[in-house]
Protein backbone atom coordinates (compact mmCIF):
# COMPACT_ATOMS: atom_id res chain seq x y z
CA UNK A 1 0.00 0.00 0.00
CA UNK A 2 1.39 3.39 -0.84
CA UNK A 3 -0.22 6.54 0.81
CA UNK A 4 -0.03 9.96 -0.93
CA UNK A 5 -0.77 13.41 0.21
CA UNK A 6 -2.71 15.81 -1.94
CA UNK A 7 -3.04 19.66 -1.51
CA UNK A 8 -5.96 21.46 -1.95
CA UNK A 9 -5.31 25.21 -2.77
CA UNK A 10 -5.70 27.07 0.43
CA UNK A 11 -8.44 30.00 0.72
CA UNK A 12 -7.25 31.85 3.33
CA UNK A 13 -3.83 32.12 4.83
CA UNK A 14 -3.00 29.72 7.47
CA UNK A 15 -5.34 27.13 6.48
CA UNK A 16 -4.88 23.69 4.25
CA UNK A 17 -6.16 20.71 3.86
CA UNK A 18 -5.66 17.16 1.65
CA UNK A 19 -6.75 14.67 0.12
CA UNK A 20 -5.23 11.03 1.02
CA UNK A 21 -5.25 8.19 -1.54
CA UNK A 22 -4.38 4.67 -0.54
CA UNK A 23 -2.86 2.91 -3.56
CA UNK A 24 -3.31 -1.13 -3.89
CA UNK A 25 -1.80 -2.90 -6.46
CA UNK A 26 0.70 -2.27 -9.01
CA UNK A 27 0.32 1.34 -11.21
CA UNK A 28 1.63 -0.39 -14.09
CA UNK A 29 -1.74 -2.33 -14.32
CA UNK A 30 -3.59 -1.66 -17.23
CA UNK A 31 -7.00 -1.95 -14.91
CA UNK A 32 -7.51 0.29 -12.28
CA UNK A 33 -10.81 0.56 -9.67
CA UNK A 34 -11.20 3.78 -7.62
CA UNK A 35 -13.15 4.50 -4.43
CA UNK A 36 -14.10 7.07 -2.56
CA UNK A 37 -15.84 8.14 0.41
CA UNK A 38 -18.13 11.22 1.79
CA UNK A 39 -18.04 13.22 -0.80
CA UNK A 40 -21.35 14.53 0.71
CA UNK A 41 -19.12 15.14 3.92
CA UNK A 42 -22.03 14.71 6.63
CA UNK A 43 -22.53 10.94 4.88
CA UNK A 44 -20.60 8.87 6.78
CA UNK A 45 -21.75 5.64 6.19
CA UNK A 46 -19.39 4.84 3.12
CA UNK A 47 -16.28 6.21 5.44
CA UNK A 48 -16.48 3.37 7.11
CA UNK A 49 -17.37 1.04 4.26
CA UNK A 50 -13.93 2.48 3.14
CA UNK A 51 -11.91 1.52 6.33
CA UNK A 52 -12.93 -1.52 5.78
CA UNK A 53 -11.87 -2.19 2.69
CA UNK A 54 -8.72 -0.38 3.26
CA UNK A 55 -7.64 -3.78 5.84
CA UNK A 56 -9.03 -6.62 3.18
CA UNK A 57 -7.16 -4.77 0.73
CA UNK A 58 -3.73 -4.66 2.30
CA UNK A 59 -3.84 -8.47 3.25
CA UNK A 60 -4.77 -9.24 -0.06
CA UNK A 61 -2.11 -7.47 -1.74
CA UNK A 62 0.05 -8.94 0.43
CA UNK A 63 -0.84 -12.28 -0.11
CA UNK A 64 -0.73 -11.64 -4.33
CA UNK A 65 -4.41 -11.66 -4.81
CA UNK A 66 -4.83 -7.94 -6.24
CA UNK A 67 -4.81 -8.15 -10.16
CA UNK A 68 -5.52 -4.30 -10.84
CA UNK A 69 -4.44 -0.98 -9.25
CA UNK A 70 -7.22 -0.04 -6.42
CA UNK A 71 -7.42 3.68 -5.53
CA UNK A 72 -9.19 4.34 -2.11
CA UNK A 73 -10.13 7.88 -0.66
CA UNK A 74 -11.43 7.28 2.47
CA UNK A 75 -12.12 10.85 2.95
CA UNK A 76 -12.84 12.96 -0.28
CA UNK A 77 -14.10 16.11 1.15
CA UNK A 78 -11.97 17.57 4.18
CA UNK A 79 -13.75 20.58 3.16
CA UNK A 80 -16.93 19.69 4.33
CA UNK A 81 -15.96 17.81 7.37
CA UNK A 82 -14.26 21.52 8.38
CA UNK A 83 -17.89 22.82 8.24
CA UNK A 84 -19.18 22.38 11.45
CA UNK A 85 -21.88 25.41 12.59
CA UNK A 86 -23.44 25.35 15.98
CA UNK A 87 -22.91 21.62 16.24
CA UNK A 88 -24.24 20.60 13.12
CA UNK A 89 -22.15 19.14 10.21
CA UNK A 90 -22.95 20.77 6.74
CA UNK A 91 -20.87 18.59 4.52
CA UNK A 92 -23.23 18.46 1.20
CA UNK A 93 -22.72 22.87 0.07
CA UNK A 94 -19.63 25.01 0.16
CA UNK A 95 -20.76 27.63 2.89
CA UNK A 96 -18.19 29.50 0.71
CA UNK A 97 -19.89 29.38 -2.48
CA UNK A 98 -23.27 27.40 -1.97
CA UNK A 99 -22.39 24.75 -4.23
CA UNK A 100 -22.73 21.05 -4.21
CA UNK A 101 -19.38 19.32 -3.57
CA UNK A 102 -21.01 16.57 -6.07
CA UNK A 103 -21.81 19.09 -9.22
CA UNK A 104 -20.04 20.96 -11.86
CA UNK A 105 -16.97 18.13 -12.43
CA UNK A 106 -15.07 19.14 -15.62
CA UNK A 107 -16.87 18.44 -18.87
CA UNK A 108 -13.37 16.17 -20.59
CA UNK A 109 -14.96 14.24 -24.03
CA UNK A 110 -14.29 17.57 -26.09
CA UNK A 111 -10.78 17.86 -25.48
CA UNK A 112 -10.04 14.40 -25.10
CA UNK A 113 -11.47 13.29 -28.51
CA UNK A 114 -9.67 16.49 -30.27
CA UNK A 115 -6.49 14.79 -29.01
CA UNK A 116 -7.08 10.93 -30.42
CA UNK A 117 -9.42 11.78 -33.15
CA UNK A 118 -6.57 11.22 -35.44
CA UNK A 119 -4.80 8.16 -33.93
CA UNK A 120 -8.22 5.95 -33.23
CA UNK A 121 -7.66 2.66 -34.97
CA UNK A 122 -9.22 -0.57 -35.81
CA UNK A 123 -8.13 -2.19 -32.48
CA UNK A 124 -10.51 -1.30 -29.15
CA UNK A 125 -8.02 -1.61 -26.78
CA UNK A 126 -5.55 0.74 -27.72
CA UNK A 127 -8.31 3.48 -28.34
CA UNK A 128 -8.88 2.78 -24.55
CA UNK A 129 -5.53 3.16 -23.92
CA UNK A 130 -5.02 6.67 -26.10
CA UNK A 131 -8.19 7.69 -24.30
CA UNK A 132 -7.40 7.31 -20.77
CA UNK A 133 -4.34 8.89 -21.93
CA UNK A 134 -6.05 12.06 -23.49
CA UNK A 135 -8.19 12.24 -20.72
CA UNK A 136 -5.20 12.25 -17.78
CA UNK A 137 -3.57 15.09 -20.01
CA UNK A 138 -7.02 16.77 -19.97
CA UNK A 139 -7.64 17.29 -16.50
CA UNK A 140 -3.88 17.92 -15.72
CA UNK A 141 -4.09 20.82 -17.89
CA UNK A 142 -6.99 22.81 -15.82
CA UNK A 143 -5.85 25.02 -13.27
CA UNK A 144 -8.00 25.25 -10.36
CA UNK A 145 -8.72 28.79 -9.25
CA UNK A 146 -10.53 28.28 -6.17
CA UNK A 147 -10.35 26.20 -3.05
CA UNK A 148 -13.68 24.14 -4.42
CA UNK A 149 -12.10 23.61 -7.71
CA UNK A 150 -9.34 22.30 -6.25
CA UNK A 151 -10.77 19.67 -4.68
CA UNK A 152 -12.49 18.54 -7.41
CA UNK A 153 -9.31 18.69 -9.58
CA UNK A 154 -7.39 16.22 -7.49
CA UNK A 155 -9.93 13.92 -7.30
CA UNK A 156 -11.05 13.70 -11.07
CA UNK A 157 -7.03 13.20 -11.38
CA UNK A 158 -7.11 10.04 -9.56
CA UNK A 159 -10.27 8.67 -10.86
CA UNK A 160 -10.35 9.42 -14.47
CA UNK A 161 -8.59 6.80 -16.01
CA UNK A 162 -10.00 4.21 -13.80
CA UNK A 163 -12.69 1.59 -15.70
CA UNK A 164 -14.50 1.26 -12.59
CA UNK A 165 -15.23 4.38 -10.36
CA UNK A 166 -17.32 3.58 -6.93
CA UNK A 167 -18.58 6.95 -5.11
CA UNK A 168 -19.97 5.89 -1.74
CA UNK A 169 -22.92 8.24 -0.60
CA UNK A 170 -25.70 7.76 1.59
CA UNK A 171 -29.25 9.54 2.24
CA UNK A 172 -31.22 10.90 5.23
CA UNK A 173 -33.27 7.46 6.32
CA UNK A 174 -33.19 5.42 3.14
CA UNK A 175 -32.87 1.63 1.73
CA UNK A 176 -29.78 0.48 -0.10
CA UNK A 177 -29.96 2.51 -3.89
CA UNK A 178 -27.72 3.22 -6.32
CA UNK A 179 -27.17 5.54 -9.46
CA UNK A 180 -25.49 4.74 -12.85
CA UNK A 181 -25.86 5.64 -16.70
CA UNK A 182 -28.72 3.43 -18.51
CA UNK A 183 -26.05 2.16 -21.23
CA UNK A 184 -23.74 1.00 -18.25
CA UNK A 185 -26.18 -1.05 -16.17
CA UNK A 186 -25.25 -4.45 -17.74
CA UNK A 187 -22.28 -3.79 -15.91
CA UNK A 188 -23.48 -2.53 -12.76
CA UNK A 189 -26.43 -4.88 -12.51
CA UNK A 190 -24.01 -7.47 -10.47
CA UNK A 191 -22.48 -5.19 -8.40
CA UNK A 192 -26.32 -3.92 -7.62
CA UNK A 193 -27.24 -7.61 -6.71
CA UNK A 194 -24.05 -8.12 -4.46
CA UNK A 195 -25.29 -5.23 -2.59
CA UNK A 196 -28.91 -6.25 -1.98
CA UNK A 197 -29.72 -2.80 -3.64
CA UNK A 198 -33.70 -2.17 -3.44
CA UNK A 199 -34.01 0.54 -5.93
CA UNK A 200 -31.45 0.95 -9.19
CA UNK A 201 -31.80 4.39 -10.80
CA UNK A 202 -30.52 4.92 -14.58
CA UNK A 203 -29.68 7.70 -16.50
CA UNK A 204 -27.56 9.01 -19.31
CA UNK A 205 -27.78 12.49 -18.31
CA UNK A 206 -28.98 12.91 -14.71
CA UNK A 207 -27.90 17.06 -14.88
CA UNK A 208 -24.84 18.75 -12.82
CA UNK A 209 -22.56 17.14 -13.52
CA UNK A 210 -21.62 14.51 -10.83
CA UNK A 211 -18.67 12.86 -9.92
CA UNK A 212 -19.01 9.37 -11.19
CA UNK A 213 -21.11 10.57 -14.40
CA UNK A 214 -18.43 13.00 -15.19
CA UNK A 215 -15.80 9.94 -15.21
CA UNK A 216 -17.88 7.34 -17.69
CA UNK A 217 -20.08 10.30 -19.49
CA UNK A 218 -16.41 11.10 -21.51
CA UNK A 219 -16.34 7.51 -22.98
CA UNK A 220 -19.88 7.13 -24.88
CA UNK A 221 -19.48 11.17 -25.82
CA UNK A 222 -16.47 10.44 -27.83
CA UNK A 223 -18.09 7.24 -29.01
CA UNK A 224 -20.57 9.69 -30.85
CA UNK A 225 -18.36 12.11 -31.72
CA UNK A 226 -16.24 9.65 -33.60
CA UNK A 227 -19.65 8.28 -35.24
CA UNK A 228 -20.90 12.00 -36.07
CA UNK A 229 -17.40 12.83 -37.71
CA UNK A 230 -18.19 8.97 -40.00
CA UNK A 231 -15.14 7.57 -38.17
CA UNK A 232 -15.86 3.32 -38.31
CA UNK A 233 -13.99 3.14 -34.89
CA UNK A 234 -14.26 0.99 -31.42
CA UNK A 235 -15.02 2.99 -28.50
CA UNK A 236 -15.76 0.89 -25.57
CA UNK A 237 -17.97 2.11 -22.44
CA UNK A 238 -14.35 1.67 -20.26
CA UNK A 239 -15.36 3.72 -17.53
CA UNK A 240 -18.53 1.71 -15.76
CA UNK A 241 -19.13 5.04 -12.69
CA UNK A 242 -21.51 3.65 -9.57
CA UNK A 243 -22.64 6.00 -6.86
CA UNK A 244 -24.02 3.89 -4.04
CA UNK A 245 -26.39 5.04 -1.23
CA UNK A 246 -25.53 3.46 1.53
CA UNK A 247 -28.91 3.69 3.29
CA UNK A 248 -29.39 6.74 5.43
CA UNK A 249 -27.11 9.02 7.52
CA UNK A 250 -27.45 6.81 11.25
CA UNK A 251 -26.82 3.34 9.16
CA UNK A 252 -23.59 3.86 10.43
CA UNK A 253 -22.49 -0.01 11.85
CA UNK A 254 -19.43 -2.37 11.44
CA UNK A 255 -21.78 -5.01 10.86
CA UNK A 256 -23.16 -3.19 7.64
CA UNK A 257 -19.89 -1.85 6.83
CA UNK A 258 -18.50 -5.36 6.69
CA UNK A 259 -21.59 -6.33 4.47
CA UNK A 260 -21.11 -4.00 1.88
CA UNK A 261 -17.19 -3.95 1.83
CA UNK A 262 -17.77 -7.73 1.26
CA UNK A 263 -19.89 -6.99 -1.75
CA UNK A 264 -17.96 -4.36 -3.45
CA UNK A 265 -14.62 -7.05 -2.95
CA UNK A 266 -16.65 -9.57 -4.56
CA UNK A 267 -17.82 -7.47 -7.41
CA UNK A 268 -13.89 -7.08 -7.82
CA UNK A 269 -13.50 -10.69 -7.44
CA UNK A 270 -16.41 -11.01 -9.99
CA UNK A 271 -14.31 -8.93 -12.58
CA UNK A 272 -11.14 -10.44 -12.42
CA UNK A 273 -9.85 -8.13 -10.71
CA UNK A 274 -9.69 -10.29 -6.96
CA UNK A 275 -8.25 -14.13 -7.77
CA UNK A 276 -8.99 -15.52 -4.14
CA UNK A 277 -11.76 -17.66 -4.67
CA UNK A 278 -14.55 -17.57 -7.88
CA UNK A 279 -17.76 -15.03 -7.75
CA UNK A 280 -20.91 -15.36 -9.64
CA UNK A 281 -23.86 -13.54 -9.82
CA UNK A 282 -27.15 -15.78 -12.09
CA UNK A 283 -28.96 -14.14 -14.06
CA UNK A 284 -32.13 -14.72 -12.21
CA UNK A 285 -30.28 -13.09 -9.20
CA UNK A 286 -29.14 -9.44 -11.48
CA UNK A 287 -31.48 -6.85 -9.97
CA UNK A 288 -33.24 -4.75 -12.36
CA UNK A 289 -32.83 -1.06 -13.03
CA UNK A 290 -35.79 1.68 -12.51
CA UNK A 291 -35.57 5.27 -14.66
CA UNK A 292 -34.28 8.40 -12.67
CA UNK A 293 -37.07 10.38 -14.39
CA UNK A 294 -39.27 8.28 -12.04
CA UNK A 295 -38.04 9.41 -8.95
CA UNK A 296 -40.92 11.16 -7.94
CA UNK A 297 -40.31 14.30 -5.29
CA UNK A 298 -43.48 13.83 -2.42
CA UNK A 299 -43.80 17.60 -1.52
CA UNK A 300 -45.28 19.17 1.81
CA UNK A 301 -47.85 21.31 0.93
CA UNK A 302 -47.77 23.45 4.14
CA UNK A 303 -45.65 23.70 7.08
CA UNK A 304 -46.45 21.89 10.08
CA UNK A 305 -45.12 18.11 11.98
CA UNK A 306 -44.32 15.32 9.63
CA UNK A 307 -45.90 12.17 10.46
CA UNK A 308 -44.71 9.29 8.55
CA UNK A 309 -47.10 6.38 7.59
CA UNK A 310 -44.79 4.49 6.26
CA UNK A 311 -40.95 3.37 6.25
CA UNK A 312 -38.28 3.10 3.43
CA UNK A 313 -38.64 0.09 1.50
CA UNK A 314 -42.21 0.11 1.88
CA UNK A 315 -44.08 -0.78 -2.12
CA UNK A 316 -47.18 1.64 -1.82
CA UNK A 317 -49.67 1.71 -4.70
CA UNK A 318 -51.25 5.00 -6.51
CA UNK A 319 -52.82 6.83 -3.60
CA UNK A 320 -51.86 5.10 -0.78
CA UNK A 321 -50.67 7.35 2.30
CA UNK A 322 -47.40 7.95 2.92
CA UNK A 323 -47.04 10.65 4.98
CA UNK A 324 -49.50 13.36 7.24
CA UNK A 325 -48.72 17.28 7.74
CA UNK A 326 -49.97 18.49 10.60
CA UNK A 327 -50.29 22.28 11.74
CA UNK A 328 -50.75 21.94 15.62
CA UNK A 329 -51.94 25.44 15.32
CA UNK A 330 -54.62 25.68 12.23
CA UNK A 331 -55.82 21.64 12.78
CA UNK A 332 -55.02 21.53 8.74
CA UNK A 333 -53.96 17.63 8.08
CA UNK A 334 -52.46 17.32 4.73
CA UNK A 335 -52.00 13.62 3.78
CA UNK A 336 -49.68 12.99 1.22
CA UNK A 337 -49.08 10.00 -1.47
CA UNK A 338 -47.61 9.38 -4.23
CA UNK A 339 -49.49 9.77 -7.73
CA UNK A 340 -48.08 6.71 -9.14
CA UNK A 341 -46.95 3.93 -6.19
CA UNK A 342 -43.63 2.60 -6.13
CA UNK A 343 -40.74 1.67 -3.44
CA UNK A 344 -40.27 4.59 -0.82
CA UNK A 345 -36.60 4.33 -0.97
CA UNK A 346 -36.04 7.54 0.96
CA UNK A 347 -37.49 9.73 3.80
CA UNK A 348 -36.46 13.29 5.76
CA UNK A 349 -34.56 13.40 8.51
CA UNK A 350 -36.54 16.05 10.00
CA UNK A 351 -40.08 16.15 11.35
CA UNK A 352 -40.97 19.74 10.91
CA UNK A 353 -41.70 20.69 7.26
CA UNK A 354 -41.25 24.36 5.37
CA UNK A 355 -43.76 25.01 2.46
CA UNK A 356 -42.33 23.41 -0.81
CA UNK A 357 -40.11 20.67 1.55
CA UNK A 358 -40.02 17.35 0.14
CA UNK A 359 -39.97 14.79 2.78
CA UNK A 360 -40.02 11.33 0.64
CA UNK A 361 -38.97 10.15 -2.37
CA UNK A 362 -40.54 7.33 -4.45
CA UNK A 363 -39.04 5.04 -7.41
CA UNK A 364 -42.11 4.67 -9.20
CA UNK A 365 -41.01 3.58 -12.27
CA UNK A 366 -43.02 5.59 -14.46
CA UNK A 367 -40.14 8.21 -16.59
CA UNK A 368 -42.15 11.52 -16.06
CA UNK A 369 -39.48 14.00 -15.39
CA UNK A 370 -36.93 15.69 -17.72
CA UNK A 371 -34.26 18.30 -17.40
CA UNK A 372 -31.87 17.89 -14.42
CA UNK A 373 -32.90 14.44 -12.27
CA UNK A 374 -30.69 15.08 -9.36
CA UNK A 375 -31.94 17.09 -6.22
CA UNK A 376 -30.04 20.00 -5.55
Amino acid sequence: MVEIGHNILPASLGNSSKITSFHFGSTSSSRKVYIQAALHADEIPGMLVAWQLKQQLQRLEAEGHLQAEVVLVPQANPLGHAQTLLGQQLGRFSLASGENFNRSYSRLAARAYSQVKSALGSCEAENTRLIRKALLQAIAAEVPQTELQSLRWHLMRLAVDADVVLDLHCDYSAVLHVYTAERLWAQCAPLASLLGSQVNFVSDAAGGDPFDEACCKPWWEIRDMAASDGLDVPVALACLGVTIELRGQQDVSASLARQDADAILDFLRLRGYLTDWPVEVSAAELATPTPLAGSENIIAPHPGIVHFLTTPGSRLQPGEPLAEIIDPVSNRVSVLSSRYGGVVYTLENRHYATTGMWVAKVATGQAFKTGNLLSA
